[in-house]
């Protein structure tokens, strides 16, 4: 899955997003890791043949077809709206959680000093004479911590409202501190062996984009002699309605590794090539975006590749060389 803004403007740097983790990652950093170990690297074995090198892949990422609602790796990004939220609720839990430690020491103040008032008041005429001037320094200490209290319940209420300001703003999408861009999915079908691009379906509800839209896509794209379909880790992808449509269609069902786009580099490269070419171009709407689209895939279906078998042929050309054989 490919996301790019809702608008956009020529020469513009396209920012890197991913959607391979399960959620919209922006401008991801990368790690340092000192022997990455991931289950594609089965691939580099020349020996081994593709098939039995795609089901032992297959057999190595089944557990991922367990979809988990937990995020999972490393997400040094652009804070997203779901991000945000969630970071919100935990700084507002430690506010309130020191609210309520303040609240517990005004509440035993008070009590002390009802406690003194009552000594105060059972005292004889001469004892409160004699205690007149420590009753009077309480009572200026308490008037000081009672306007000090006030003051707090006025910090308070305006922290209240920025509070709820701030939910407003993120539910809406408006407001100044809302730093997120809107984004429109776009579903990458190519084929690994004529690196041919079947399709380009664009989904306006972006980083929302439900399963059974995508199904519906896939179930008018795939190709019926399809024996694996490669895909990310996105949720709309690890879904019972996917391993469904696995079943009805008899191909197996594979998960890319997460934050290893070597697993699924034809798709990754695609993406690459996608984006470097919409740099140039802008868009206000869906509209015009769907147009370019539109003219990219025959510029990128007939234009020569380099990676293909036979150096030189566009992937149109290399898939009627493949059905003449």
């Amino acid at each position: 899955m490919c996301f790019v803004p809702e608008t956009h403007e020529a020469q513009e740097k396209l920012p890197a997003v991913s959607g391979s983790s399960g959620h919209l990652v922006i401008e991801r950093c990368s790690t340092d890791e000192e022997k990455p170990v991931w289950p594609g690297q089965v691939f580099a074995n020349t020996d081994l043949p593709f098939e039995a090198a795609m089901r032992a892949y297959a057999q190595t990422t089944e557990d991922r077809q367990v979809h988990s609602h937990t995020p999972q790796g490393p997400t040094n990004s652009l804070p997203t709206r779901w991000r945000k939220e969630w970071e919100g609720r935990a700084l507002r839990h430690e506010v309130l959680l020191q609210r309520k430690q303040e609240d517990a020491e005004w509440f035993a103040v008070r009590v002390v000093l009802r406690e003194a008032r009552k000594i105060y008041r059972n005292l004889s005429k001469k004892g409160r004479k004699e205690q007149m001037q420590s009753w009077q320094e309480k009572q200026a200490a308490w008037a000081v911590q009672r306007e000090q209290q006030q003051t707090q319940k006025q910090t308070r209420r305006l922290e209240n409202e920025a509070w709820h300001q701030r939910n407003r703003a993120l539910r809406t999408g408006t407001g100044v501190a809302e730093a997120e861009r809107s984004w429109i999915a776009i579903l990458v079908i190519t084929d690994n062996c004529t690196r041919q691009c079947a399709s380009l379906p664009i989904f306006p509800t972006g980083p929302k984009v439900t399963s059974q839209e995508v199904l519906d896509a896939l179930q008018i794209w795939l190709p019926a002699e399809l024996q694996f379909l490669i895909s990310d880790q996105g949720t709309h992808f690890k879904t019972k309605l996917m391993s469904q449509l696995a079943q009805e269609k008899g191909f197996i069902h594979v998960l890319a590794y997460r934050h290893r786009p070597q697993s699924n580099g034809i798709a990754e490269r695609f993406v690459l090539t996608f984006k470097q070419w919409l740099r140039n171009r802008s868009w206000k709407t869906i509209e015009e975006l769907q147009t370019w689209v539109s003219l990219f895939l025959p510029a990128y279906n007939n234009r020569p590749h380099q990676g293909l078998a036979i150096p030189g042929l566009s992937p149109n050309e290399f898939a009627k060389r493949i059905w003449l054989i």
